[in-house]
This record gives structure tokens, sequence and C-alpha cells, in this order.
């Protein structure tokens, strides 16, 4: 595998390969950490871009969207998951060749795994500047509260 580099393979390389695997492996396992499920981040040029993160109050969602009309954006939530989709659609010049087109194009579909204390009757969602932003109230319930000693 390595040679065709003009790498030797010495058995390090294979070991890292190997490392990289069971990291991805554990990234993927949905294991909760702190609270908050593991949410494994998509390869690099994935669409749109996602930020995601968490307050004792709330569960931030950053979705950058530039260039979408955010009438056009479908979002949901059921059973914790939180799902973003909609369309971009980039105008093409017909007497152009392209040679390299970086911009993403078409449908897309993003789904964010939310931890199991948010409710999802108290979601807000604004677009400003190309960027949605999804907050997820969590439960009273589920927040710290102190309790006085009497």
């Amino acid at each position: 595998m390595f040679e065709q580099f003009g790498l030797p393979d010495s058995g390090l390389l294979t070991q890292f390969r190997r490392m990289e695997q069971e990291l991805d492996d554990l990234f993927s396992s949905g294991t909760a950490w702190n609270g908050i499920r593991n949410i494994r981040s998509l390869p690099a040029g994935a669409f749109p871009a996602v930020n995601v993160g968490a307050t004792p109050e709330a569960v931030t969602v950053y979705l950058f969207a530039p260039g979408i009309d955010p009438k056009t954006l479908e979002m949901s939530i059921q059973q914790n998951l939180l799902s973003i989709s909609g369309r971009r659609e980039l105008p093409q010049q017909k007497e152009a060749n392209y040679y390299r087109q970086e911009r993403f194009n078409g449908s897309f579909r993003r789904v964010v795994s939310l931890p199991d204390d948010v409710d999802p009757d108290r979601v807000t969602a604004k677009y400003v500047d190309g960027i949605v932003h999804v907050s997820v109230a969590r439960r009273e319930s589920a927040k710290p509260r102190q309790i006085a000693i009497s």
C-alpha cells in the first residue's frame, strides 16, 4: 500500500493507519461525554459547515449557509435529532469551461444529534448574514438547581 508513494511499509505506517481507524470507530460510536452525545464531524468540504456548543441552559447550533434563501430551508427535530435540509443553486455560465468548482451546489442535509435533556418545544432559529443560529433549550428539570440547607 505505501510502496506506491515510494515509502517502505515498515509496519509503523500500518500501525498509524490502524490507530486512525480505531479513533474513527470510537468517535462514530455515539458515546456520551459530559452529558453530550459525541458529534462526529464530516470530512472537509461537507456543506454546510456546522458548529455545536452547549451551556447548562441550551444547545446551540450554527450552520454556515451563505447564499441560501432562509425561506427554502427545512428544519425539524425528532427523537433528539435536529435535521436541516435545503438546496443551494449556483449560477453557471453555459459557455464557460470549468476546470475546478469548489463551492457546493445542490441539495444538502445535515443532522445533529442532541443530548437527551433538550426540550423540542423550545427551539428558536434565526438567519443572519448567512448563518443559521438554532438554540434548543434544555428541560427545566434537567437544569442544575441550588438547594437551600435549613
